[in-house]
């Protein structure tokens, strides 16, 4: 089932004479796949492809444009387990959270291409008699945008159905460790005959692909997904070009538990929520600060429902947890371990006998009691199936706690105290807060970050309105 891999410019695939390299599928070791690298030639064909677009697309209407989304997304619909068990292939998580996924990114066309039908201006009462004052939005330009590993159907689709429905053609560039959905998704978006150079995908070496991008004039608009780190330095080179540019960025997000919840239920959501994609999310939960009364339940309970999960191959319908991405991530997981227990921490987990993971890529859940703050993971994005659980005695040192790093992406609480509540949510630095609920990004609603997590907001009006330049426009009836 796996795709022919290539990349697609200007309506055309592309898939011989480039330099390749081997897609791994990271639960058996198996090369899947041969991904051709786009060269210097490729990127500057996928921008030219993408400018010739912008004029035809940008003069349709509406409704022609939301048509060509539902469309997509009705493609998308129709081939979502099959594009699932592609995604569990280069990816590895479970095909019950793959075809979420998948399903996450045909909402994201269905929802953009309603709301791209009400993008509204503005009339303003004029000074001058005799004239019309107003403003027009107007499509920005064609995008270049990068997604990440994690995530790359979601968040992929996310970039490529907001900017289409804005008017703005695109160029997107995934991750090459997981190349297989998007290829299969860019094929059915071909097969609808949509105008050739409205979706332009390619791969390749990403210092080169980004830099070249970014410095192409007839790319105006810039959407990345990813390491703050990387972000930064997008970031840079897109304000020498005086580019808009939307960054989510990492996470590090805080769950708070107060003392007057259902214990059992919590933990239920909170086993699933962390370890979903082996903690390799950005708005994963990273730091559980419980209430010290009822701390020692909690972390009983979270440790015995966590070591129950089963790690496995994710085309395993059995398998809950899948393994992680690839060598570095186990790596650094495992340097995060050691560094909070040489600190204090206690691993409540049990350690997996010698063998009894499935292959190098796998990592077993871990939960870490009383883990200080001095340790690298209370303060560094751990993206693993790592959860370290802290208490607190009173509400000001939870919030406190909660905003005591650099990042703002997501933040939960679980309270039934309507003045925790109000509090946690005027209070705690984040670009989503959720409460009662690990629900943190939805196609109706912005979903971005504070502080070192990014800038401005993907789906929602917001989202869509960053694909946007504000025009105004003044009319006088005679000279």
């Amino acid at each position: 089932m796996y795709p022919r891999l290539a990349l697609f410019i200007a309506g055309q695939e592309i898939d011989a004479g480039l330099p390749t390299r081997p897609v791994i599928n990271p639960a058996t070791g198996e090369t899947v796949g041969d991904l051709p690298l786009a060269q210097a030639g490729d990127i500057e064909r996928a921008a030219a492809a993408a400018a010739a677009a912008f004029g035809p697309w940008k003069s349709q209407t509406s409704l022609v444009r939301a048509r060509v989304l539902q469309a997509i997304s009705a493609s998308i619909r129709n081939k979502q387990r099959d594009l699932a068990a592609i995604l569990t292939t280069d990816q590895g998580k479970p095909l019950a959270e793959a075809e979420i996924e998948v399903g996450n990114a045909a909402d994201a066309f269905e929802w953009m291409a309603e709301e791209g039908k009400r993008v509204y201006g503005r009339i303003i009462p004029s000074r001058l008699p005799g004239s019309d004052f107003a403003v027009l939005r107007e499509p920005v330009g064609p995008v270049a945008a990068f997604a990440p590993w994690n995530f790359p159907v979601a968040l992929s689709c996310r970039k490529i159905a907001t900017s289409l429905a804005a008017g703005c053609p695109i160029v997107i560039k995934p991750d090459e460790e997981t190349p297989g959905a998007l290829v299969a998704i860019a094929r059915l978006i071909h097969e609808l005959d949509v105008p050739p150079g409205l979706v332009n995908l390619i791969f390749g070496d990403p210092e080169q692909v980004s830099s070249q991008l970014i410095a192409d004039p007839r790319i105006r608009k810039i959407s990345f997904t990813g390491s703050t780190s990387v972000g930064r330095r997008l970031a840079g080179l897109a304000a020498q070009q005086l580019k808009k540019i939307t960054l989510e960025l990492g996470g590090h997000a805080p769950v708070i538990v107060t003392n007057d919840v259902d214990v059992d239920r919590v933990v239920e959501l909170s086993v699933a929520a962390k370890f979903r994609n082996a903690g390799q999310i950005c708005m994963s939960p990273s730091r559980f600060i419980v209430d010290n009364s009822i701390k020692a339940e909690f972390v009983d309970k979270f440790a015995a429902a966590a070591a129950k999960l089963i790690v496995g191959n994710g085309a395993d319908a059995q398998t809950r947890m899948g393994p992680l991405a690839n060598t570095r991530r186990v790596a650094a997981v495992e340097a995060l371990v050691e560094d909070a227990i040489a600190k204090g921490a206690r691993h409540v987990t049990p350690h997996p006998q010698s063998g009894a993971l499935p292959g190098p890529l796998f990592y077993p859940p871990v939960v870490l009691d009383d883990v200080p703050d001095t340790a690298r993971m209370m303060h560094e994005e751990p993206f693993g199936p790592i959860a370290p659980i802290v208490g607190f005695d009173t509400l000001d040192e939870a919030i406190a706690r909660a905003n005591a790093t650099e990042f703002g992406l997501s933040a939960y609480a679980f309270t039934n105290s309507m003045t925790a509540m109000r509090r946690i949510r005027d209070e705690v630095q984040a670009g989503t807060v959720s409460i009662n609920s690990f629900a943190a990004a939805m196609a109706e609603g912005p979903f971005g970050g504070v502080k070192n997590s990014g800038i401005g907001s993907e789906m929602g009006t917001e989202g869509l309105a960053d694909h946007f330049t504000s025009k105004a426009f003044l009319l006088l009836d005679h000279p």
